[in-house]
């Protein structure tokens, strides 16, 4: 029976061929799609283990019993090193800085380096190293002291982009910037570091690549199902057939398990080649904040042979669903009748999503975990919710659609869609998810950017920077120790000082309104005041509404006179050029190496406005990928709908029924589910994007920009036009001859 199934799928004519081809072809998307994820899994594990000797602080030989344990599987050598992490920026690129001293010859040596730096040494990553070349000195290169002697190896690089320096001091320079002493390099995995700063979750990353997947695999899984049921009337029959003449259950059994196998083995070989054709441009995708190295993505033999057996199984499993009904009684494929509606009980898991997102208004998770919990507990309620509602959405839909039903073509596409609404729904469930997933992601981001998205690039948020001396960092400079030539730089407007507000109540700066109304983009005073109570870097939360550099700061008590007897709190340095931003930073950083390097607050919000624009890209991959894919499986679900029903059709047409009007019933049947669940899908989006973030941030949703609504409407324009390219199919399947010989 084996070689009887190989015949029949390898030369049961252009029916069987077609078949064979694009479930092979779905089952490739699928395998390329699962590997892709599973690469993704293990990158992002291999990446955050590069993150953990950026730790090494918390490895302190004076360790503080409140930052957790240090890292057992890394030996001590006995001999110490002075260790000093920091974050620089340069062109809003966060730049990070170890400075380091060996207290002994045997100090720890950190991962990618051949040697610890001396004094006057530094070692930095290709991409900093690149950077270096390409910019004047005076605005990056003349921050580090000494000279280059190396490049960082990728063993200590979480990513092909970063921006990494080790900087060799003396440990009389190092100690009074804040540095502690280490007697080892932090080795352990930051996902399950008690006080690791640097790294990420690697539970949540697998929860969020898990829904990427999710929303990408759903849409092939419903293309491989859809593949599956091609011509399935047919093939009903031509198996009854065998069962009558004498086949046994097995014997059918094995033979459409054939057909199954051959195009999953042939799917799956071509999704092995497929992973590795977009590896490289998947390593470019910064799934966590970072491109990764192409390597990273990585598959393990386990998950090659999970994979490798797993997908042709399915499929097998699949096709022995799908004739379950012959099994039973090969004279079940004729004995057809209305299937039973779907009832209103679909509609509880989107109703209950929708309820938990809603309860946790006012009630926010105090802790990361509790809130990744809550939130995509809803969400996945919701999806599923979306899923199952589907079939009772659509036969809603066409029960609406009868009822004002004026044309014979209306009447009977809204009629077949109410007695078969699951068969409907199936052929435009795999865009549910894409529209789903991208309007959440297009609510929540565009309002939060909206929020508390970066400023605007002229902003003087943008083009000043500012350096902070907080009590914590010692004393505070005189004005005689703030570098004369910051106001000689080309391109630097104004250089201005902020004395420390004694007043606890107000802002911790203090400036007069003189020299507010000198700087003019720095905001004023109210009327009547003569001193103003400021941010450290004259910006403050303003930053988050800079529609204009208007902004009226609240008055000071102190008198004119009394503010330059304060001490200093920061120096602002307001630049009309990248340059001269630049050169000001690094004349800043020389000057004051302790504390925190100076930085705008473009820069420090770039980091999560960098973040929300990354899953902004990646819901509009899920949205690109699940179209086309959704376009395939719509294409198909079509075209089989024509071939099983070809002899209906064709009798219609002996009957006197216009060509036409099978038409517009062919395209009513797809044309209504598939603007139902789009609407559905967009709405239900939206709202669980707003009950998101009034939760969360207590942000109103902000509508989405028009090219959300563009992306949207070229989807369903393409999904028409797929409909609309099968329709021709109809005038060559709707002959006499159909009718006679159906």
């Amino acid at each position: 029976m084996i070689r009887f199934g190989l015949r029949l799928t390898l030369s049961g004519g252009r029916e069987a061929a077609t078949r064979l081809v694009i479930i092979a072809g779905a089952v490739a998307l699928g395998v390329g799609l699962l590997l892709s994820v599973v690469a993704g899994l293990n990158a992002a594990q291999a990446q955050n283990l590069r993150y953990a000797w950026l730790n090494t602080a918390i490895v302190s030989t004076t360790p503080d019993p409140s930052a957790g344990s240090a890292d057992p599987s890394a030996p001590s050598s006995g001999d110490t090193l002075w260790w000093l992490l920091r974050e620089d920026y340069h062109d809003a690129r966060s730049i990070g800085r170890i400075d380091v001293a060996a207290q002994g010859p045997d100090a720890p040596v950190p991962p990618g380096l051949p040697r610890l730096p001396g004094p006057g040494e530094f070692y930095v990553s290709p991409a900093l190293d690149d950077l270096l070349r390409d910019t004047p000195a005076a605005e990056l290169g003349d921050r580090f002291p000494g000279q280059q002697v190396g490049l960082i190896g990728p063993a200590a690089l979480p990513s092909p982009e970063s921006l990494l320096v080790v900087v060799g001091r003396t440990p009389a320079e190092l100690e009074p910037l804040g540095a502690v002493r280490v007697d080892r390099i932090m080795t352990g995995d930051p996902s399950t570091c008690s006080g690791c700063y640097l790294g990420f979750n690697k539970d949540a990353m697998a929860l969020v690549l898990s829904v990427v997947a999710a929303a990408l695999l759903f849409p092939v899984l419903i293309f491989i199902g859809t593949a599956t049921r091609l011509a399935a009337t047919r093939r009903e029959q031509r198996f009854a057939a065998m069962r009558l003449v004498g086949a046994t259950p097995r014997q059918i059994t094995v033979i459409s398990a054939v057909e199954a196998t051959v195009a999953a083995i042939v799917g799956t070989v071509i999704g092995f080649g497929l992973f590795l054709v977009i590896r490289p441009a998947l390593a470019a995708i910064p799934f966590t904040g970072e491109p990764f190295f192409t390597t990273d993505l990585s598959l393990r033999f386990l998950d090659v042979l999970c994979v490798g057996l797993g997908v042709p199984l399915g499929a097998v499993v699949a096709s022995w669903l799908a004739l379950r009904r012959v099994r039973i009684s090969p004279l079940g494929v004729s004995r057809r009748v209305t299937p039973k509606p779907p009832g209103a009980w679909r509609l509880i898991p989107l109703v209950a999503g929708l309820a938990e997102m809603a309860y946790f208004i006012g009630r926010r998770p105090e802790s990361t975990n509790g809130q990744l919990t809550a939130y995509l507990t809803g969400f996945v309620l919701i999806l599923t919710g979306l899923v199952l509602a589907g079939p009772w959405l659509t036969m809603a839909g066409a029960r609406a659609l009868a009822g004002r039903a004026s044309r014979p073509a209306t009447l009977i596409a809204a009629r077949r869609l109410a007695d078969d609404p699951q068969a409907g729904f199936r052929s435009v469930s795999g865009l549910i998810v894409a529209l789903f997933v991208t309007s959440v992601a297009t609510g929540a981001i565009t309002t939060f950017v909206a929020n508390r998205g970066e400023p605007r690039t002229d902003s003087v948020a943008t083009t000043s920077l500012a350096k902070t001396f907080w009590p914590e960092d010692g004393p505070a400079p005189t004005p005689e120790q703030i570098p004369a030539g910051l106001g000689t730089i080309p391109g630097v407007r104004s250089v201005t000082v902020v004395h420390t507000n004694p007043d606890p109540d107000g802002w911790h700066g203090l400036v007069t309104c003189a020299e507010l109304d000198r700087l003019a983009v720095f905001g004023s005073c109210p009327a009547g005041a003569q001193v103003a109570a400021v941010p450290s870097d004259l910006i403050g939360m303003r930053a988050f509404d800079l529609t204009n550099d208007t902004y009226v700061w609240e008055a000071a008590t102190i008198a004119p006179a009394d503010v330059d007897r304060q001490p200093i709190l920061s120096v602002v340095v307001d630049t009309t050029s990248p340059a001269a931003f630049e050169q000001a930073r690094t004349m800043l950083a020389t000057a004051f190496p302790l504390g925190r390097f100076p930085a705008s607050v473009r820069e420090w919000e770039s980091n999560a406005a960098r973040q929300m624009t990354q899953f902004q890209q990646l819901a509009n991959v899920i949205m690109l990928a699940s179209l086309p894919i959704a376009g395939c499986s719509l294409a198909v679900s079509v075209a089989g709908g024509l071939s099983d029903r070809r002899r209906p059709f064709s009798l219609l047409r002996l009957t006197g029924v216009q060509l036409s009007t099978l038409r517009r019933v062919v395209a009513l049947e797809t044309v209504v589910p598939l603007l139902t669940v789009a609407v559905v899908a967009i709405g239900t989006g939206l709202l669980a994007a707003h009950l998101f973030l009034t939760a969360q941030l207590d942000y109103a949703l902000r509508p989405p920009d028009l090219p959300f609504y563009l992306m949207v409407v070229g989807g369903l324009v393409v999904s028409l036009a797929i409909i609309a390219s099968t329709l021709p199919l109809l005038r060559r399947i709707t002959g006499p001859e159909a009718a006679r010989n159906g």
